[in-house]
């Protein structure tokens, strides 16, 4: 096995015990857009659910918005997660469509955004999951606190576990305790398929410019994104407080 692969097997399984994520019984639907975080994480869960003292049953799942009206190719992701045993749906939509052709959206990504989550929501309650695990990792919770401290004007990012009682399902982000580094190096030394996103505004979102100052802010300071970490678990901002210990 890859030593940055087990690292970050480690990682994962570290935030599932630290933050209760999956409890005996659950049904996990990893939501997987092709992209490098979707793809470690699926297969840093398929290999923690061999080991871990929790039993629990996952499928992988990817929404297609089919831009530009194109279904994308996923054959490499159906031949990874199939040589590895994973179950795997893909889930053709109009969600591209409908927001750059019908309605041609000045600024699309928020809506997109809903729509996407609305339809895994959905689709994962179709295939019988009580929880949904999404690919942040570390350093996507550090840009979206400062995006919401300088666009919103509010202290805050996701959590690691939220429950989200309209749906009656639970989010959970098993990269919470990994750096963007942590994946990077896995996914290369493991060598596996990615699946380049075909969004029109790929790299050009608010996002990627906070993405490029935390990257900046890290060549000055190399201990930023674990300072950043240590805050969030003292001051348990938006339960990133450690909550269970094994």
């Amino acid at each position: 096995m890859s030593k940055y692969f087990e690292r970050l097997c480690g990682l994962v399984r570290k935030a599932i015990v630290q933050y209760d994520m999956i409890q005996d019984g659950d049904k996990v639907c990893v939501g997987v857009s092709g992209g490098k975080d979707s793809v470690a994480l699926t297969l840093a869960l398929a290999k923690v659910q061999k080991y871990i003292n929790v039993k629990f049953d996952m499928v992988a799942l990817t929404l297609d918005p089919r831009f530009f009206s194109r279904d994308a190719d996923f054959s490499l992701l159906e031949k990874l997660f199939g040589d590895a045993g994973i179950e795997y749906v893909i889930k053709r939509t109009d969600i591209g469509p409908i927001i750059f052709d019908e309605r041609k959206e000045d600024n699309p990504c928020s809506l997109c955004a809903r729509m996407r989550r609305g339809a895994l929501h959905d689709m994962a309650k179709e295939l019988g999951c009580n929880k949904i695990a999404l690919g942040h990792h570390l350093d996507d919770a550090i840009e979206t606190f400062y995006m919401n401290l300088w666009n919103e004007g509010r202290i805050g990012t996701f959590s690691p576990v939220t429950y989200l009682s309209r749906k009656d399902i639970t989010m959970i982000r098993p990269l919470s305790l990994a750096e963007e580094s942590d994946v990077q190096r896995a996914v290369k030394e493991l060598g596996r398929p990615i699946v380049k996103s075909s969004c029109p505004m790929d790299g050009v979102t608010n996002r990627q410019r906070m993405k490029d100052f935390i990257t900046g802010r890290c060549k000055t300071d190399p201990s930023f994104r674990k300072k950043s970490l240590n805050a969030f678990q003292k001051k348990d901002l938006d339960g990133w407080g450690i909550k269970k210990v094994k």
